[in-house]
């Protein structure tokens, strides 16, 4: 019998119910913020559910500042932007506000603005991450309008380095949020396109924290259960952005799955980050378009769990009624069959191809794939995603 031994880590306190945006400012205080930098998107910026948001903290009567400048895959400049706008405005504090990236980009503001390396020094490798100086990273309130990344209850922020186009993973204990509120009305407006991918970036998540190896079955049972809801839940709020029922269920699978991937990631990640970096593709799209590639890659080493997951799920046929489950699912939210379908004009050469292999390899998310990810597989897979043939 192996030896059962792990580490495991779980999340922060979770606001969760319709509503409970009225609840920012009590948040806030519990925090110990007085004077929070509000950081969300430029698209977001602009919408009623900001202004919305705002007004909570004017009639609160707590000073804040206002920082949009991120783009949907967060890079360098908008960190060095947002922490300039941060210390001109002497705040203490970060409410992230917004989908992966703003969250993510909050996260990292709050982190970086009172560290003296650059951010690189702090890439999730080894125990990187002891370098920085604990005591200077400010609280966050994490707010999320999407169910996707489930950031508001990790402990790590993505973001692109323009000079090597490479997403990196930025990871500290104390990027974890001190207090979320996940209110479902928040994503009430979100397009029909943001809800799939979004909500598929949810499934992957799940999904490949489940088939990643290694001794941990609170986030396998975590993982599965968000699978579940996803199914359940996901072609609803694609169908019917109001469905408040649904919406709620997706943001509770969302946080699941981040809290779950602690666990692992795979392959799906490994190939989509290289991808999302070079070509700016929405994260959870390409995590979808990648999906069954992957699945059927590692069919060899999962076969048996995914006909257990299948089961739970309801799903009949075992892995092979699942990994139907997921192409139809994959099609009633009109993702993509293959990468051109996502990438308009896609015209990937060989050297392109190398590069996004050699990039795949060496991600943070290749070492949980549970089938070795070697050069040869991830330029097979890309073929196989661009080609549709799974």
């Amino acid at each position: 019998m192996p030896k059962l031994i792990s580490k495991w880590n779980y999340p922060t306190t979770v606001r969760f119910g319709a509503g409970r945006i009225k609840e920012l400012p009590d948040a806030l205080a519990a925090a110990g913020i007085k004077r929070p930098l509000f950081v969300t998107d430029p698209g977001l910026a602009k919408l009623p559910v900001v202004a919305s948001t705002l007004k909570i903290l004017d009639d609160a009567k707590v000073p804040y500042g206002v920082f949009s400048e991120v783009k949907p895959n967060p890079v360098e400049s908008n960190l060095t932007a947002g922490i300039a706008v941060f210390k001109k405005g002497k705040h203490d504090g970060v409410i992230a506000f917004g989908g992966g990236s703003a969250l993510d980009l909050g996260k990292l503001i709050a982190f970086q603005a009172g560290q003296t390396r650059p951010v690189w020094d702090f890439e999730d490798i080894g125990d990187w991450w002891t370098r920085a100086n604990s005591d200077a990273i400010a609280p966050i309130i994490a707010v999320p309008t999407t169910a996707g990344t489930g950031s508001e209850v990790g402990r790590a922020g993505v973001i692109t380095n323009e000079a090597t186009h490479t997403k990196k993973v930025i990871f500290h204990p104390k990027l974890l949020p001190a207090i979320v509120i996940a209110d479902p009305e928040l994503s009430v407006g979100m397009p029909a396109f943001i809800t799939a991918g979004t909500g598929m970036d949810a499934l992957a998540h799940c999904l490949e924290a489940y088939c990643a190896p290694g001794y941990h079955p609170m986030a396998d049972g975590i993982a599965v259960e968000g699978i579940r809801l996803v199914f359940e839940n996901l072609p609803k709020a694609f169908a019917n952005g109001k469905d408040l029922v649904a919406r709620a269920h997706m943001m509770s699978a969302a946080a699941m799955g981040a809290a779950a991937f602690q666990k692992g990631l795979g392959a799906i990640h490994s190939l989509s980050h290289p991808v999302g970096a070079l070509y700016d593709t929405h994260h959870g799209m390409t995590n979808a378009v990648f999906m069954p590639y992957v699945l059927a890659f590692n069919r060899e080493a999962i076969d048996e769990r995914i006909a257990r997951l299948a089961a739970y799920c309801g799903i009949k046929g075992g892995f092979d009624g699942f990994a139907k489950a997921i192409v139809k699912l994959r099609k009633e939210l009109k993702v993509p069959h293959a990468l051109p379908g996502l990438i308009k004009g896609l015209d990937m050469d060989k050297k392109r191809k190398a590069l996004i292999a050699d990039m795949a390899v060496v991600d943070p998310t290749a070492g949980g794939n549970p089938v070795k990810l070697t050069k040869k597989a991830a330029l097979t897979l890309l073929d196989n995603a661009i080609a549709g043939s799974v």
